[in-house]
């Protein structure tokens, strides 16, 4: 714990994140026990700054969470009203049929939203309820109790000069501490990264694989819009060189939801992401329905794909990992936002029977074992090889072999497959530069396509420039001494915000962070091959700005 003297709050239950797992915690431990003291802790300036998602919402957590939210007006507003899949050439495309396809990929039922306005209404109805939410407070350090518990976090800890030493208008933050504390960070969330070390919460599990989700909103011709209409591609730009693949949702109000994910286990070191993504949207069939339109956003974030076999240990003791942060994406479905809600929902059942019990700061083993039989288990076990099969053979043998392995286990619970392993980490699976051949990126045009800085600003990220650098590097000296000879540095080009640079001086090349550009995705914490990167929060409320992501 941090000598600096601190005021201290208590509560019985701190949620930190204003995600859809942490605002589904808060609200139902207030629906079991309108008594209990529940405070939500937001990074963002506001509920729903920092979220991203594509998003097709599965309604089925908000539904058992808040049974009646179409009559609270939740903003789920444009139903899917058609399903289409495309295989891409560089020139053309082949549909794919979606009957020979599991019915749990079928999206009858889902909705297009912004993830960040359900986020925004759902901190309305746990406000409601009686739930203190504080954004802009990054909760920046864990607090443990006497017996190595998680008893709270630090968090609103502001005014720091840049070497990190308090400067004249320092703020030391308090301590919020609680009989539990519940960890819904999303994907690589610093504190849950912290927890799951610490506590060795992912031995005996399959490592956490990821994805890089790139998304922009563009407001296209009104004769080229089809509301309710979701778009999925695969093949080009990416090929054999990565796996992944775009999204196109046409939302509300004449807006598009453009997205392009990429899996990070690529091993070619000189693959760029973000260069794939503007590059898909000069195929043909994308650049007829962006002629004319106008670019309002762009973000980008990871997700966790390791499904299954890569969820770690859930409880720790003191707390619980909620959605994300526990690795709960549906990688076949593209979903993870409804098991997040249920995530939320079981812990929040957990850690009230335990209070109520007399409980606190032990492990809430009855979490753990509700996602692992309940409607999460349900949901990820069917789709478990598809990652692994994916990774090792491709994309056909995902279609096929994973496709079969889907079906059979939808219709009788048994995976023919069993389980296979994904074996090592995305940062473990970049290779040596001089093995792979260079990748030639055409320049951004300027109307389809844009550099890096150009699309940043259309994330409204802001960082203090006074505050330290919250991008760690255990050895500075690594990224020129070992990642440059070897893998031609990969962070100038996997970061899809442009925070790191190789620059020339007169004594040779320079590592440069320019850490006021993240916009908080977490792919370097993830995909530094030397690992030597490490992702932390900013002061708070600094970051994204996203209003509809």
């Amino acid at each position: 714990m941090s000598e600096i003297a601190r005021e201290a709050m208590d509560y019985d239950v701190v949620i930190v994140g204003a995600g859809p797992s942490g605002l589904s915690a808060a609200i139902r431990l207030k629906q079991l026990d309108p008594e209990l003291s529940v405070v939500v802790l937001e990074k963002g300036s506001e509920v729903g700054a920092h979220i991203l998602s594509g998003a097709i919402l599965d309604p089925s957590g908000l539904t058992a969470l808040i049974p009646d939210w179409k009559e609270k007006g939740a903003p789920l507003e444009v139903p899917v009203t058609e399903d289409r899949f495309f295989r891409l050439t560089e020139t053309g495309q082949r549909a794919i049929p979606t009957w020979p396809m599991p019915p749990l990929l079928h999206n009858h039922g889902n909705y297009i939203v912004s993830m960040g306005n359900v986020c925004r209404w759902l901190a309305g109805q746990a406000e409601e309820l009686g739930v203190e939410i504080f954004p802009g407070m990054a909760c920046s350090e864990l607090v443990f109790g006497e017996g190595g518990e998680v008893a709270g976090v630090v968090a609103g800890e502001f005014g720091k000069e840049a070497d990190g030493s308090p400067g004249p208008a320092y703020e030391p933050g308090m301590e919020l501490r609680g009989k539990y504390v519940l960890l819904g960070e999303g994907a690589r969330g610093s504190l849950a990264k912290q927890v799951i070390a610490h506590y060795g919460l992912s031995d005996g599990h399959e490592p956490q694989k990821f994805g890089l989700g790139m998304k922009e909103i563009w407001e296209v011709a009104p004769e080229k819009h089809r509301e309710g209409r979701v778009i999925h591609t695969m093949g080009w730009p990416l090929g054999s060189n990565a796996g992944g693949g775009s999204f196109i949702y046409h939302a509300a109000n004449n807006q598009v939801f453009l997205g392009f994910v990429v899996h990070l286990d690529y091993a070619n070191p000189h693959l760029y992401p973000y260069m794939e993504f503007q590059r898909f949207k000069h195929h043909p069939m994308v650049a007829e329905l962006l002629a004319g339109a106008k670019r309002v956003a762009y973000g980008a974030r990871a997700i966790s794909e390791g499904g299954w076999q890569s969820i770690p240990d859930l409880a720790f003791p003191g707390g619980a990992l909620l959605g994300c942060s526990a690795g709960l994406l549906n990688v076949a479905r593209i979903k993870g936002n409804h098991n997040a809600m249920q995530s939320g929902k079981a812990a929040a059942e957990a850690a009230r029977a335990a209070i109520a019990a007399g409980r606190q700061g032990d492990r809430l083993t009855a979490y753990d074992a509700a996602v692992r039989a309940g409607p999460i288990a349900q949901d990820l076990r069917p789709v478990r090889n598809v990652k692994p099969l994916w990774s090792r053979w491709g994309l056909k043998a995902s279609l096929g072999l994973g496709g079969f392995d889907m079906w059979v286990a939808s219709l009788t619970g048994w995976n023919p497959l069993g389980t296979l392993a994904h074996g090592k980490t995305d940062a473990m699976s970049t290779g040596r530069a001089a093995e792979f051949p260079p990748i030639d990126y055409p320049k951004p045009d300027g109307v389809l396509s844009f550099d890096r800085l150009t699309n940043v600003a259309f994330s409204a990220t802001n960082h203090a420039e006074s505050q330290p650098c919250h991008l760690h590097l255990a050895d500075p000296t690594v990224p020129i001494r070992v990642n440059l000879p070897t893998f031609d540095e990969p962070a100038q080009r996997y970061c899809p915000a442009g925070v790191y640079e190789v620059t020339q001086g007169e004594a040779g090349p320079r590592f440069q962070i320019n850490f006021q550009n993240c916009v908080h995705c977490k792919t370097c914490d993830i995909k530094d091959p030397s690992q030597n990167i490490t992702w932390t929060t900013p002061q708070g409320g600094d970051g994204p700005n996203y209003p509809n992501m």
